[in-house]
């Protein structure tokens, strides 16, 4: 039985789980959406929202605590700038999961997880 303990083990060892989240925590800064399971999705919302949560409170020790997670400075940037100044009114909720269906090849429940603050407008307008 595991009871008190946190989280989901998503069929990989330890060191394998830290470095998908920090992977896809990367990813979803970046590209401000990703597709991927609902269980993953779910588990990197959890890391992701303490993220933007350091990245509100914009001192030296928060960004350096991003950086020992991230480890991507361009994506720390864009944490501690452009996301930062989005969600700086909102206290908590920072992802949205929309649940896609299942996946063709072997119906695994796929899921969307986006920042609240996506849109494809202004994507398409930071891209020209």
């Amino acid at each position: 039985m595991r009871h008190k303990k946190t989280g989901r083990r998503l069929g990989r060892t330890s060191s394998h789980r830290e470095a998908m989240v920090r992977n896809m925590v990367t990813s979803l800064f970046e590209h401000e959406r990703i597709v991927t399971t609902t269980p993953k999705a779910k588990e990197v919302r959890k890391v992701a929202d303490k993220m933007i949560t350091l990245a509100k409170r914009g001192d030296l020790h928060a960004k350096r605590q991003a950086l020992s997670f991230i480890r991507s400075r361009d994506v720390v940037a864009k944490l501690f700038g452009e996301i930062q100044e989005q969600f700086i009114d909102r206290n908590g909720g920072y992802t949205r999961i929309i649940q896609t269906g299942n996946r063709r090849g072997d119906c695994a429940a796929m899921a969307i997880l986006e920042l609240v603050s996506y849109s494809e407008a202004a994507i398409e307008e930071s891209d020209s």
